[in-house]
């Protein structure tokens, strides 16, 4: 009788990011639907929430607990180091009990927002060498990825993707940023966001109302020094805007991406003391799209607040801190309704949310059309995978 094949999923899940655990999700349904008999394992940043969400054995990412928070002192310095250390046979154990192991999307080739190379990166080089060391095959699927302008992230980063024995990415310019950092990427291909293949929930609309996702946004790797006036500038632009439509009489749902967004959404409903604002009770990315299935339009910031809204047609204007939302936008037929979240121009929003309205119906047909297509591709590539990977259930 042949064993299940033993399937591992890897990445920055149960830590908040409603985008990372919507994509972990998708493949998480892949996986049960397609391959009920295989033995599933995540090495995640939230393995208490993922065992108890998804009823997953789980190991944690990292030794230190604290490995993500800003060091204090020397005793927290000291045991980063030593957990970088610790990492290292620990990643190669969990590693070694696995057939292959999918790091399903994210941006974990992305440094478009603050990061540090020992963090994630260093732990999917870790990842990826050990696939390598111990001959389990690692699959980084719809990724994204842009091109560091820090010296070291860029060298790991490149790594870690030359080591992946597969390697797809969620869109064209991804994939072209691996080729500038030096990954040979002929046999890479193309792939729509995993979050496309999650299910589309229906709920009534309430009329005139508007869904607006707010972000906890202080700029990227090189704002460090800039951060709080990125952030306060961003959060005074969009309580204005919100402010107008709340002046119009119009209901406003505020939606979070990542729990560091709660803050901003606190300011924003404390500044305004409007009976009219709401914030949806969200915790996983289906509780997004089930929220944001009863507004009219939405208004977004983060990437996967932005395709969830995408997803489920709706007229949608991007207020995006990275290329890769002009990309999606562009990829649904709303390339035109595109702001730059690091210098909002309200009165051009104003403008572009008046025509986004005046267009809905035509918008929402090609959103509709376009979105469909996209998860009829990620059955493909699932499909890709089960024969690449998972034809014997294993090795």
């Amino acid at each position: 009788m042949t064993p299940p094949a033993r399937i591992g999923l890897f990445g920055l899940l149960g830590s908040g990011n409603l985008g990372n655990d919507g994509s972990f999700e998708a493949v998480l349904g892949y996986l049960r639907a397609e391959h009920p008999g295989a033995a599933l394992s995540v090495m995640c940043g939230g393995p208490e929430i993922v065992a108890s969400r998804y009823g997953l054995e789980t190991t944690a990412l990292n030794w230190y607990e604290g490995e993500y928070r800003t060091a204090s002192g020397p005793l927290s310095i000291a045991l980063k180091g030593f957990g970088k250390l610790v990492d290292i046979f620990r990643t190669i154990a969990w590693v070694r009990r696995q057939d292959v192991v999918i790091v399903p999307g994210m941006g974990v080739l992305e440094s478009t927002l603050p990061l540090r190379p020992w963090g994630f990166p260093y732990a999917l080089l870790l990842l990826s060498a050990s696939g390598r060391l111990v001959g389990t095959k690692v699959a980084l699927v719809s990724v994204g990825a842009n091109v560091s302008t820090q010296r070291v992230t860029r060298s790991i980063i490149r790594w870690a993707a030359r080591l992946a024995t597969f390697r797809s990415y969620r869109d064209e310019p991804s994939r072209d940023a691996m080729r500038t950092m030096g990954v040979d990427v002929t046999d890479d291909r193309v792939y729509p966001d995993l979050a496309f293949a999650l299910p589309t929930p229906s709920e009534p609309v309430v009329p005139r109302s508007v869904g607006v996702g707010v972000m906890a946004y202080h700029g990227g790797n090189d704002d460090r020094a800039r951060a709080d006036a990125i952030y306060e500038s961003y959060v005074d632009n969009m309580t204005r805007f919100i402010a107008g439509l709340v002046a119009d009489g119009r209901p406003v749902r505020l939606f979070i991406g990542d729990r560091a967004d709660e803050q901003v959404v606190d300011e924003i409903m404390r500044e305004l003391d409007s009976p009219l604002i709401t914030a949806a009770e969200t915790s996983t990315l289906d509780d997004v799209l089930r929220a944001m299935s009863a507004v009219e339009t939405v208004v977004a910031t983060r990437y996967h607040n932005v395709l969830c809204a995408l997803k489920l047609a709706k007229p949608t204007l991007s207020v995006g801190y990275a290329r890769k939302n002009e990309v999606l936008m562009t990829t649904l037929g709303l390339g035109e309704f595109c702001q730059s979240a690091r210098e909002i121009d309200v009165d051009a929003l104003v403008r572009q949310f008046a025509e986004l309205e005046s267009r809905a119906g035509e918008l929402t047909e090609i959103a509709a059309k376009r979105g469909a297509e996209q998860a009829r591709l990620l059955e493909a590539q699932f499909a890709e995978l089960s024969a690449a990977f998972l034809p014997m259930g294993v090795r």
